[in-house]
């Protein structure tokens, strides 16, 4: 018989970040609550494929640089496996596998049929100029042609890449395959096959997500005083869309600090700013704060659309909000976790709250693949349905089995997945 002695030591070489740490912690302790098998439970806490490539690249000045790469592909049971595409000068391949593995419970969850992949290079893309950004998306994508496809691995946006860059992808592949095959990414020009509301999806699922919440809760979301970590793709269409549902949003915050006023923020001008000047610096209204501060000041709903880990052990215990809404992957750690859920401020988790993104483009590449599309009412219709079903069954499986809706979240996923296995069976 086999032995499996060496399995952890497998997962700690390899993976081990404390990213992927938070995601096998978050899966053990939904498992008891699963009602999956031990077998069922060993084969999902790693992924199924991690690619790593060397994509080299030469720079305007004609030097040539490799540029490290990766894709994790964690379950392709339910389907191909999807997930973004990240530049970022921290990538790695337990970023990605940490990713992978949270886009699988997501996927299953809203019950698309998919599984969970993550990318990227890491790179300072802030460093590199349009013609180098275009080389190194086409060189990565070339290096990942055997293992991507439209029934395989659909890649998406993600940290610092674009609808641009998506193109690129989509261009590079269709290029070896001969035709045009815009099914291969999500989250591309309208031109070459993308889809209306695709851009806004993620930050408008986030505010669809609390709106539900706040009725569960019995309060109206347009009396609610908020605060939005984040103020770009996410986190300021999300500002926006709070604001048009009659909230109150009284501090954002992007690469250049936080913005604050008592009174509320001039969401659409800021926002209007911001696309014009690249960020908040220089915008003179309200009081400048710090990143912590902002997190740290008195309000209902916190919306965190920044980065992972921004609430930790250390500044848990001085939150002063009813609620936080996740519209990143992984702003909270375990610790913290345990600290807000003892002070009773219950979170929309990462899997849930952030899942309008990948429904979207669920519907992107089911429009491509049969050449109808469908218009922005139709899209947003689908949208809230999907994630109000969703949040429902987190809701009954939270309260049903007395624990928070982040394990109720991951119980509701990890169950799908389960029984697709437990369907097909192990091969060979």
């Amino acid at each position: 018989m086999a032995s499996t002695e060496h399995a952890p030591s497998f997962a700690h070489l390899e993976f081990d970040t404390p990213l992927y740490r938070t995601a096998v912690a978050q899966f053990d302790q939904a498992v008891p609550y699963s009602e999956i098998t031990d077998g069922v439970a060993e084969r999902l806490r790693y992924p199924e494929r991690a690619i790593i490539v060397s994509c080299p690249v030469r720079l305007d000045d004609g030097r040539r640089v490799v540029f490290p790469g990766y894709r994790v592909q964690h379950s392709s049971v339910l389907g191909p496996t999807k997930g973004g595409v990240r530049y970022d000068a921290h990538v790695s391949l337990g970023e990605c596998a940490a990713l992978a593995v949270w886009m699988t419970w997501k996927c299953a969850l809203l019950r698309l049929p998919y599984g969970g992949a993550k990318g990227g290079v890491r790179c300072d893309p802030r460093a590199l100029s349009q013609p180098e950004l275009e080389r190194l998306t086409r060189r990565f994508t070339s290096e990942l042609l055997p293992f991507i496809g439209p029934q395989e691995d659909i890649p998406a946006p993600d940290m610092a890449t674009n609808e641009q860059v998506m193109a690129w992808m989509m261009d590079t592949y269709s290029m070896q395959r001969g035709h045009a095959v815009p099914e291969i990414v999500t989250g591309k020009p309208i031109s070459i096959g993308g889809s209306v509301f695709r851009h806004e999806a993620t930050g408008a699922g986030v505010v669809m997500v609390v709106a539900r919440a706040c009725e569960r809760l019995g309060w109206r979301l347009s009396e609610q005083r908020c605060v939005v970590q984040g103020f770009g793709n996410v986190g300021g269409i999300a500002a926006q869309e709070l604001v048009d549902r009659g909230a109150t949003v009284l501090a954002v915050s992007d690469v250049s600090g936080g913005v604050w006023d008592p009174d509320g923020l001039d969401v659409p001008t800021m926002s209007q700013y911001a696309l014009e000047h690249g960020s908040l610096e220089g915008w003179e209204g309200g009081t400048r704060v710090g990143n912590e501060e902002l997190l740290e000041l008195e309000c209902d709903v916190l919306v965190l659309a920044a980065r992972e880990n921004q609430v930790h052990a250390d500044n848990a215990p001085r939150l002063r909000c009813r609620l936080i809404a996740e519209g990143a992957n992984g702003p909270t750690s375990l610790e913290a976790d345990a600290i807000l859920r003892e002070r009773g401020i219950p979170i929309l988790p990462d899997i849930l709250t952030n899942a309008g993104g990948v429904t979207v483009s669920y519907f992107e590449w089911v429009q491509d693949l049969g050449r109808l599309f469908w218009g922005r009412d139709e899209i947003r219709a689908k949208l809230a349905e999907k994630l109000n079903d969703a949040f429902d069954r987190v809701w009954e499986i939270g309260g049903e089995k007395e624990i928070p809706l982040r394990t109720a979240a991951l119980v509701a996923g990890i169950r799908e997945v389960g029984a697709a296995l437990d369907a097909r069976g192990l091969y060979p």
